[in-house]
């Protein structure tokens, strides 16, 4: 959690920057730029208690969000426009809840928007301010009724094991190194640019999986069978301890994503991997990675009921993806998006 002098250092930035919530802050500054859990730290500790006791509900949006412009440092408009998101210069959407039925108008989920969620208590005061990201709130929408999900078509290759990109993408080639020693890291924590392995380097570690086998836990548990190879591939990499936290992408620390096919459709929710869109995570090195820079190691895996056997092993950058797999998939239209916010949800702040 950051520390209360870096916090003001950040809101005195924004200040003196001159700068509306409409402008954009510049990311590479490092000091306009308030990353998410700052964003989310910064909200719930400023906005906790304030009363919106009795007031009509478009009273209630305006006061949230002038709160939040106070919050922030950033001076308060005479009317709020309606743009989208509402606050583009942080790259954010404000969401006033008492139920845990979040709903969306007229919208789709942004992976790299930013959703800050108030929450209203019984006494109609704020208790609490999370702030999730599309691609977190994408993974909590259980009725299907994302207005937007790609998809992709595993066909089997022509050898079990294919290394689709060469190197690495141009801005994380300065940043790689093949000698990375992994034990005492993380797979989760963001991404180290003196512990990042070369596209390579990743392939050569996965590469001799084909044929391995593991207890498959039933068609109806795809995120477990997911789970075990992320296992597998954690230890295959050099970590001692496996990790996963539900984020995008799964081992974070390599900027790599796991996918385990029995199936030809590649499910990709919303992140398109040629997106040149900058994905929610501090600058490495003054870089800031890209959806597109992100590693794919997707597992062709059989599977008879009992035990599953990876058959396949195509690793390739988010950039090179649709070289290797050809996207399928169209839109669906919804008016609104209803996602049911689990229990837990508020408790912990990033």
């Amino acid at each position: 959690m950051a520390s209360f002098d870096h916090l003001q250092h950040q809101i005195d930035a924004i200040k003196e920057s001159g700068l509306t919530i409409y402008d954009l802050a510049p990311r590479e500054s490092g000091k306009l730029w308030i990353p998410t859990p700052d964003l989310e730290q910064l909200l719930d500790t400023s906005m906790r208690g304030v009363d919106l006791i009795g007031l009509p509900l478009r009273t209630r949006s305006r006061i949230v969000k002038e709160h939040v412009c106070r919050a922030l440092g950033y001076p308060v408009p005479r009317t709020f426009r309606r743009t989208q998101p509402r606050f583009p210069g942080q790259h954010f959407d404000v969401y006033v809840q008492k139920s845990d039925n979040l709903q969306i108008w007229n919208e789709e989920l942004e992976p790299a928007r930013r959703y800050v969620v108030v929450r209203v208590g019984e006494d109609e005061t704020i208790v609490q301010v999370k702030v999730a990201i599309g691609e977190d709130l994408a993974r909590l929408d259980t009725t299907g009724t994302l207005t937007r999900k790609y998809q992709a078509r595993m066909t089997t290759g022509r050898t079990p094991t294919h290394l689709v990109s060469e190197t690495d993408t141009a801005p994380l080639r300065d940043l790689v190194d093949g000698d990375a020693d992994l034990s005492m890291a993380s797979p989760i924590s963001p991404p180290d640019a003196g512990l990042l392995l070369p596209i390579r380097r990743v392939f050569d570690d996965l590469r001799n999986l084909t044929g391995t086998r593991f207890p498959d836990p039933g068609p109806s548990q795809e995120r477990n069978r997911g789970a075990v190879l992320h296992g597998i591939v954690c230890r295959h990499l050099g970590y001692q301890t496996y990790s996963d936290d539900g984020r995008f992408p799964d081992i974070r620390h390599q900027l790599l994503e796991v996918k385990l096919q029995t199936s030809e459709t590649i499910d990709l929710g919303l992140v398109d991997p040629h997106s040149e869109e900058p994905l929610d995570m501090p600058l490495l090195n003054g870089v800031q990675v890209r959806h597109c820079d992100v590693r794919y190691a997707i597992f062709g895996a059989a599977t008879d009921g009992q035990e599953v056997v990876l058959t396949e092993v195509v690793v390739t950058t988010g950039e090179m993806f649709f070289a290797r797999f050809a996207q399928f998939g169209g839109l669906v239209l919804n008016k609104k998006l209803q996602i049911r916010l689990p229990h837990g949800f508020y408790d912990k702040i990033r």
